[in-house]
């Protein structure tokens, strides 16, 4: 099977094409690598194909931070360059520049 060319990048901003979240992605697996458990917790109708990038967020939505599993079929760019409130952003990135964050250089 041929490897998967992810469409986002570490530091992107995105959103849910479902569910009304945004988050920035902070890892990427190239294919599904996530318990068969969690996978079948997905509504048949929206579940998604396990063959294709899925990208681990720093999640929020109008409430609440989290972070989210989600398929590339899902996630669409967010331009609209507001900030990620995730408590963890700090964390992992140095800073922001318009829709994306970057890590820091070594």
């Amino acid at each position: 099977m041929a490897i998967q060319k992810a469409k986002f990048s570490i530091g992107d901003i995105v959103k849910h094409k479902h569910f009304e979240f945004r988050g920035v992605i902070y890892d990427v697996d190239f294919e599904f690598n996530n318990s068969e458990e969690w996978y079948q917790s997905i509504p048949k109708n929206v579940r998604p194909r396990k063959d294709q990038p899925f990208y681990h967020l720093l999640a929020e939505n109008d409430e609440i931070t989290y972070e989210a599993y989600v398929s590339e079929q899902n996630l669409l760019m967010d331009d609209s360059e507001d900030p990620i409130k995730h408590p963890l952003i700090e964390e992992i990135f140095s800073g922001k520049r318009g829709s994306s964050y970057f890590k820091p250089s070594n």
